[in-house]
């Protein structure tokens, strides 16, 4: 799709406004659908949100960063066919919106008769996402003394621990969405997460380990997972990764715990079945519906309804109902993830997996909440398959090419598996494939489905939150990059 974006940005000194549920009624919102159909477009969209976040940082055992924030605003789209025009504005006042909602229409003059804005019915939803403790319960001095608590728990589980980081985040984010169609949908999103990194450090080795915990809720998180535990458990992951030797290279069979282990898929796979890479020929899935693209172990969904997970959402940005999507079912590739804008161009439904970052992106085709269903095989008896190979408790960063499907991770805690038992540990290992060599190749999927702890963001020219997982998988070859001699 053409998308030409007109950054109609218009501001105005603070003033006092009444909530943005009181300001944006069915009224002033058929309004401004109205104004962006002036010129003949066939659809009018109007998107506005209203968010809260707080941001608190450890470094040295001191608190050193408190940092609130808040923005609310409204983008205006207007489709002319497959092309779209779009402004936004962050002064809620009608005129602005008004002003921008011309602006997105005057983007064109195709001479067609003004289409209708049909009468704006909100949409229900089934889902529930509740806040059992909302965050304002505790003040800010509780959740300091949350991160002084994590960094106590860390240093004192070894005395080589030599420094500790931490945040707490919490975030809220009210989202509308109206179009001429009749649509009108809202949304809200409360999210709370807390990443530890750790560093041991032995004679002149270093070594780091991160990890985190969080998801769709409130301060209720906090009695569901222990803080200090966790902190714990990240200090003993840095400290035995002291003792590792240099990883072996070579291909062989890898183990990948349940769990975080899902962001190679979604990396390497999740995103070549985003719908704009699948329009625009560029993905190694394009036109391969209903062909075998993996193992008929491998079952691959996409799931925007899974409680207190941090993709999850009532409605996407394009305010469609969210929906679990079965991309591959047994190895098939039964599905995409479509957006409004791409499935308009394809001539497809939209699943429900519209995100923008804030009203100042257009919505763009992405992931939710995306894992490898679980399987039949008991993770112990995986474990016993392997005479040699790497076990995979954590991976880091990686890379991946969604054209090709050639991936490069990172593994920050690995193993090595010698006959079937976990051993000594390894540095410096990596894995290199191709996502859907590897999909076709995985023998052997645990029945321990896992999603991560709750602190997947991802990155497409936009950040958006999502959570990824897999039970424990066993890939027979596998190429590891290692530094052994």
């Amino acid at each position: 799709m053409l998308v030409i974006r007109l950054n109609a940005c218009y501001n105005r000194p603070p003033t006092k406004h009444p909530s943005v549920r009181m300001m944006i009624g069915p009224h002033t919102a058929q309004r401004v659908l109205e104004a962006a159909l002036a010129n003949g477009a066939d659809l009018a969209e109007l998107y506005l949100e209203d968010r809260a976040s707080l941001n608190l940082s450890l470094e040295d055992s001191r608190v050193e960063g408190a940092v609130r924030g808040a923005d609310r605003g409204a983008g205006v789209r207007a489709f002319y066919g497959n092309t779209a025009a779009y402004a936004y504005t962050d002064d809620l006042e009608l005129e602005s919106l008004l002003r921008a909602a011309r602006a997105a229409a005057a983007a064109a003059n195709r001479g067609h008769r003004q289409q209708p804005v049909l009468d704006l019915t909100r949409s229900p939803s089934t889902l529930d996402f509740p806040v059992e403790k909302p965050f304002e319960v505790w003040p800010e001095r509780e959740k300091s003394a949350l991160l002084h608590r994590i960094d106590a728990a860390a240093r004192g589980y070894d005395p080589r621990i030599v420094q500790v980081s931490a945040t707490y985040s919490e975030y809220s984010h009210r989202v509308w969405v109206f179009n001429s169609e009749g649509r009108w949908a809202e949304d809200e999103r409360n999210i709370v997460e807390v990443s530890i990194n750790v560093t041991a450090r032995a004679n002149s080795i270093l070594q780091q380990a991160r990890a985190g915990f969080g998801g769709q809720m409130g301060l209720e998180l906090f009695e569901r997972r222990d803080a200090q535990a966790e902190a714990r458990e990240v200090a003993e992951s840095a400290v035995k990764m002291l003792n590792a030797r240099p990883a072996p290279a070579g291909e062989m069979t890898v183990v990948m715990r349940n769990g975080w282990g899902g962001v190679l898929f979604h990396e390497a796979c999740g995103h070549a079945l985003e719908a704009d890479f699948i329009n625009r020929g560029t993905s190694i899935f394009a036109g391969r519906l209903g062909q075998v693209v993996a193992s008929p172990l491998i079952t691959l969904l996409d799931d925007a309804t899974v409680p207190a997970r941090r993709g999850s959402y009532r409605f996407d940005d394009d305010g469609t109902p969210a929906q679990q999507t079965v991309l591959v079912e047994r190895g098939r590739l039964t599905e995409y993830m479509w957006d409004l804008a791409e499935a308009r161009r394809a001539g497809r439904r939209s699943t429900g997996n519209g995100r923008r970052e804030s009203y100042r992106y257009l919505p763009i085709p992405r992931m939710t909440n995306t894992f490898i269903a679980a399987g039949e095989s008991d993770p112990q008896e995986i474990m016993r398959s392997v005479d040699k190979g790497l076990y995979v408790a954590r991976l880091g960063g990686g890379q991946a090419n969604v054209a090709k499907g050639d991936f490069v991770f990172s593994v920050t805690e690995g193993y090595l598996l010698e006959e079937g038992v976990i051993t000594a540990p390894v540095r410096g290992a990596t894995l290199i494939g191709n996502g859907l060599k590897v999909l076709a190749e995985i023998d052997m999927v645990g029945s321990d489905l896992e999603l991560d702890r709750g602190q997947g963001r991802c990155g497409k020219g936009q950040w958006v939150p999502v959570s990824v997982g897999q039970p424990t998988l066993r890939v027979p070859r596998l190429t590891v990059g290692g530094t052994a001699t």
